[in-house]
């Protein structure tokens, strides 16, 4: 199974203003997209897994702890399970590939974040396909000072 990849844009500046990019990803396979936001800075939105769905993640606003985790065992999954932890933010465009057989989730770390998600199945599959466990789970959303 692949593991979840990041792919790094990039931002372009001049006299008329910016441009925010990500040129290494291409569209294949997305069938749909939503944008998540949370009324309240630092929510937790976990964990969402799927068998066959797989993912894009891009913040638009703001900017977000993302983790995704792969799932061993569909009933009860291994507390001990590697992690993957990702800070996105606006400014620094990139997109995170979530591949199937991951559940994911995500903390907003500024006001008014904001996350595009792009799937690999319609909503009418993704509803057949849809495992949520408990938010703290695997809990990853602490934010250490440094």
């Amino acid at each position: 199974m692949s593991k979840p990849v990041l792919i790094e844009g990039g931002l372009a500046v001049d006299d008329r203003g910016e441009v925010r990019f990500v040129n290494g990803f291409h569209f294949d396979g997305v069938k749909r997209f939503y944008s998540v936001s949370n009324h309240q800075l630092g929510f937790v939105r976990a964990w969402h897994a799927h068998r066959r769905e797989g993912k894009y993640v891009f913040v638009t606003r703001g900017s977000a702890i993302v983790g995704a985790v792969e799932i061993d065992d569909w009933e009860k999954p291994g507390r001990s399970s590697q992690v993957h932890r990702f800070v996105l933010s606006a400014v620094k465009p990139a997109i995170l590939h979530i591949p199937p057989g991951y559940a994911n989730g995500f903390k907003s770390l500024e006001p008014d974040t904001q996350l595009m998600f792009f799937s690999t199945a319609t909503i009418e599959e993704s509803r057949g396909d849809d495992v949520r466990y408990d938010a703290r789970y695997w809990d990853i959303w602490t934010v250490e000072e440094r």
